[in-house]
């Protein structure tokens, strides 16, 4: 099979309808792809992983089920087992230990993509374009902000991929800036 960006965006829509879901993935891409390029790893493969790492979700989004539902579908239409390997390690639930380098970043960027979309929403402008690292880091603090996102996963993030909490922020805002249109992250600023 060749793995594309255009048949991932198909296989994703198919099962996503949630636009927020879909406004995450592309998120989780656009951060993604930003670590490929800063490492000179293949931006290509390492997108497709981030934009179908929660593809089943909108229609399993239990813990029995997802990312498990999505691991099937994906080998049944012969996604290389690397990528299922990818996606089935951005969850802890699965038992899938990240080794690699994709999937580590996977699953530093995957939270963190989420976690500044809410930090950009909240803020007068809705924006990611003002948007800089100390705010996102102020809003950490915050437990009732975005709590359902652990700071445990957020910092473990960092960590697995070698950077300071700081510098990580600061890369993936970067990233997201890039795609602010797609992202719904524009706002007024």
């Amino acid at each position: 099979m060749t793995m594309t960006r255009e048949a991932a965006w198909a296989l994703l829509t198919e099962y996503t309808q949630n636009e927020n879901l879909l406004k995450h993935a592309l998120a989780v891409e656009a951060a993604v792809r930003g670590y490929a390029r800063l490492w000179g790893e293949d931006e290509e493969a390492w997108g497709v992983v981030a934009l179908l790492h929660d593809f089943d979700y909108d229609r399993w989004p239990s813990l029995e089920d997802h990312p498990f539902r999505g691991a099937e579908i994906m080998r049944e239409r012969g996604y290389p087992e690397w990528v299922v390997r990818a996606i089935q390690s951005h969850a802890d639930h699965t038992g899938v230990a990240r080794e690699s380098r994709l999937e580590h970043a996977l699953f530093a960027c995957d939270e963190m993509a989420g976690f500044v979309t809410a930090a950009a929403l909240v803020r007068p402008s809705k924006s990611v374009l003002d948007l800089e690292a100390k705010s996102v880091l102020k809003r950490m603090k915050e437990k009732a902000f975005a709590r359902a996102v652990s700071r445990d996963d957020l910092r473990r993030g960092a960590e697995e991929i070698g950077l300071p909490l700081d510098e990580h922020v600061a890369n993936v805002i970067a990233f997201m800036r890039a795609q602010a249109d797609a992202l719904g992250l524009r706002g007024n600023a």
